[in-house]
Parts: structure tokens; sequence; C-alpha cells
């Protein structure tokens, strides 16, 4: 297996230990390699014809040197020995001339089962392979509902080869998929004009492809509607929120898993900086950032500093007992790296990022949790929010849900604002809903760089939180 790869990358392990030494060459304290292949297609079907499609590839390496605080990076877009040489000499004199500090931790290269196999390689298949899927697809959208004005479809997949080596010897490899398919349908009715967007996201291959998929995406997309339609702005003021099970997941990754990246804590920039060890939750709570999870959007084999992945507690029975590492803050804490050190392609940096961020599943039953609410809102879709690492304040832009009176949903609503802080919001949690769910949407998380993840969240009650309505 090894050989695969030093033949896609056209090198040899004797080339790998040259470009490292050649890497240190100014007195680094660490190098690595980050080798990366990737084919990209995608195909989108609008008005019952293709309107767009495309393929490309990207291919490159990345070389690394960290001395002390400082890091120094160069790439080069293609695998000949000179100009990958030249790029360790640029990344090593960036890094020249700083205070040495603990070099990266050594990490125990251990990946026992693959995530995510592919049955069927996404490479292996053409245009020709999907269009009757989509085709297919459409028209079960249109026959849910005849207030169907405009469909469209989006197929797009990647496959990655990638290829580590660093200075403390260690070789990794791995074959990454991922593919998405989303669907948009536009409804109209008496004049108003009403949008929904389902989409499915897994790292697999290409036999995630048919009637299953089809049929869960055209259910989904016409689920709902009449209320959409119905929906006002409520009036807005501090109430109990319910978070929805799924997608609710995204302010849980927004609001508190950015802040748990160990990055802003070493720097002490995040709100969290000086709570580890301390209680920020009810007794109960545990929050998770897994790489583990099979074919999920945010799995991952090994991180991209070949560090397997890891199921990690950052909270744990409502104590804050880990932050998300890469091998720089991992070393820094003097504790093992927990797979997070991420990139975008082989241009750019690893850095701690998210995989899968959730919150376990509790013992409370949704319908109880709903019940006790006496003046409230349910919310379950959320479109794009913003937060602020430092203070821990959100917002979130909420798509849809349902004000709560006297213990039951009442009124369905749209186009509100949730408004509440990080810190504050986890330690109000009243109760934690036994029906955890990972939303596997086309999330992208997008910090200085983007990567896929997903998200999670059983049904949660949050005592107050801001409410933006009417007023």
């Amino acid at each position: 297996m090894k050989n695969k790869y030093l033949d896609i990358f056209k090198v040899t392990e004797s080339q790998l230990q040259t470009l490292v030494s050649t890497a240190l060459s100014y007195g680094g304290d660490y190098s690595d390699l980050y080798f990366e292949h990737t084919t990209y297609f995608n195909l989108m079907l609008k008005d019952g014809v293709v309107s767009s499609g495309g393929f490309h590839t990207d291919y490159g390496v990345g070389i690394r040197v960290l001395k002390g605080e400082k890091t120094g990076y160069a790439y080069s877009e293609n695998t000949d020995m000179d100009d990958m040489l030249c790029a360790a000499k640029a990344a090593s004199a960036i890094a020249r001339g700083t205070v040495a500090a603990p070099v990266a931790y050594c990490g125990v290269q251990d990946r026992k089962q693959d995530l995510y196999p592919m049955q069927q390689n996404w490479r292996d298949k053409g245009a020709d392979a999907f269009l009757p899927f989509l085709q297919e697809l459409e028209q079960k959208i249109f026959a849910r509902d005849n207030r169907i004005v405009k469909v469209v479809i989006r197929l797009s997949d990647s496959v990655t080869d990638v290829m580590m080596y660093n200075s403390l010897g260690e070789l990794t490899y791995d074959t990454r998929p991922v593919a998405s398919v989303s669907a948009t349908a536009v409804f109209q009715q008496d004049g108003k004009t009403e949008n929904k967007s389902v989409a499915r996201s897994f790292r697999t291959g290409a036999e995630l492809i048919g009637p299953a998929l089809m049929d869960e995406i055209a259910k989904e997309i016409t689920s709902g509607i009449d209320q959409r339609f119905e929906a006002t702005r409520p009036k807005g003021g501090q109430m109990s929120v319910v978070m929805g099970a799924g997608a609710s997941g995204i302010l849980l990754h927004e609001a508190m898993g950015h802040a748990f990246e160990a990055d802003f804590n070493r720097k002490g920039q995040s709100i969290f900086s000086d709570k580890l060890g301390k209680r920020v939750c009810p007794e109960g709570v545990n929050v998770v950032d897994d790489g583990t999870l099979a074919m999920n959007r945010g799995a991952g084999n090994y991180d991209d500093e070949g560090v397997p992945g890891e199921k990690t507690y950052m909270v744990k029975d409502g104590i804050l007992c880990s932050y998300l590492h890469d091998r720089i803050s991992a070393a820094w804490y003097g504790v093992t790296p927990t797979g997070n050190g991420r990139r975008e392609n082989f241009r750019y940096n690893p850095i701690p990022r998210m995989r899968a961020t959730y919150m376990e599943s509790g013992n409370a039953n949704p319908s109880d949790i709903i019940a006790s609410v006496t003046n409230g809102i349910y919310v379950d879709e959320f479109s794009n929010g913003q937060v602020k690492i430092g203070e821990g304040d959100f917002t979130f832009f909420v798509k849809s849900g349902y004000m709560i009176e006297n213990g039951r949903l009442t009124a369905p609503v749209k186009d509100i604002n949730i408004i509440g802080n990080g810190p504050q919001a986890l330690a109000d949690i009243k109760a934690v809903g036994n029906d955890l769910k990972i939303d596997n949407g086309t999330w992208t998380c997008g910090k200085e760089q983007s990567v896929a993840v997903s998200c999670g969240m059983p049904t949660v009650l949050i005592g107050s939180l801001t409410v933006g309505g009417e007023q």
C-alpha cells in the first residue's frame, strides 16, 4: 500500500528524508510534508437539463517547518525534486532565527479500520452514470407537491489521495472520498414564494447514489411547507428556547466548538481559555468532537498532520476536560494531539479544526421537554450566524420553528434571530433529550480556510435566550 502512494506522488522514501532534512537546515524543531492529489466532479440539473458541470484535478505538496512559535510554510504544485527542495528551503528560511520551543508531539499511528471505504470509486464514473439519478429525483420532487415551480439539483464528489511524512520518521497515507447531493425546490401559493433546500453529504463511494437517497431527499424537501407559508415573525424578547435535534448542532459548533479550539485558547483569545478543568455545563452534559463516525463528512482516518482520528470529549459530565489540539498546541499544553490538525488543501498550514461536533443524548423525553415550557420557542432549522470568540457572544438566523405556549407547539415562526452568549447558554441548559441526531448536510467550516464538517444535537432546552422578532 505504501508504494502505491509513493508512486502517485513520484517520490522515494530517501527523497522524503532529504526534503525534511533540507527543511530543517536552518535549525527548525520539526518539519512535515503533506502530499495531495484530488479529483473533483460536479453536475447541476436545472429546469430538466444539465446547466453546468465540470471536472478538474489538484496536485502538489506543502512543506512546514516549526521553530519555536514561528511557522515556515511553502508549497509546490508539482513533485519535481528540484521544486520541492526550493519549497523546503523557503519554509526553512521563513522559520529561521527564533527561540526553540518543545517539538511537536509524536502521535501514535494506529488506524485499524478504514472509516470511508469505497465499493465504487467516483473516479471510475462519468456524468452519464449520474444523470438518470438527478432526472428521476427531480421528477419525484415535482410529483410530491403541485405548488413547486422550480427544482435545482446538484451532485458533487471528490477523491483525495494524501501522503504525509515528518521529521519524526512517521509516514502515513489515506484516500478520502466525499460526495454531496443537494436539492432546492421553489414553491408558490397565493402570490407567496417559499423555498426549501435539502442536502446529504458522506464520505463514501458512488454506491451512495441510489433509490434510498432519492426517496429521503424528495420526502424531506416537501415536508413542512404548509407551515412555511403560514409562518410569521413572532414578538421578540427573552424566553426559553428548545433546540430541535439535528441541525441545531450548528449553534453548538459555532458558539461553543470554535471557542474550544486550542489555538484560540493557547493565545488567550477564547472565552474558555481559563476554564479547563472547570464546570461549564450542568452535570450529565457531554460535548464531543468526533473524527471516528464511519462515512461522516467530518471523519478522518488521520488528520492532516498524520495523527489518527479519535473521539474527543471536550465537555464530560459538565466539566471542560479537553481543547481540540493539533501537534503545535498539544506540545504547548503537554498533551496528546486529538487529531484536529486540518487544512483546506496542500497550500495551507494545518490548524486546530472541528470534525463532527455534537452533544451526546441525555435522558429526557423530547415531548416532555416541550411540555415543560410555558412560554418559549422551538427552533429546528438555522441559517447563517456570527460568533465573537473572545466574548462568546453569538447571533443565529432561524429559518423555521414554532412558538411554545403552555407546553404545546403552536404557531409556526420564521425569520428570527437567536442571540446569546456561549458560556451562559451552556450553563443554562435545563434538559437534554434522548434523541441525538447527526445532521448529514453539506456543512463547511470557514476559519481562514474551509474544511468539511458535520454537527448534531439531541433536543435541548436552554432556559433563556434573546429572540429577535417583532417589537
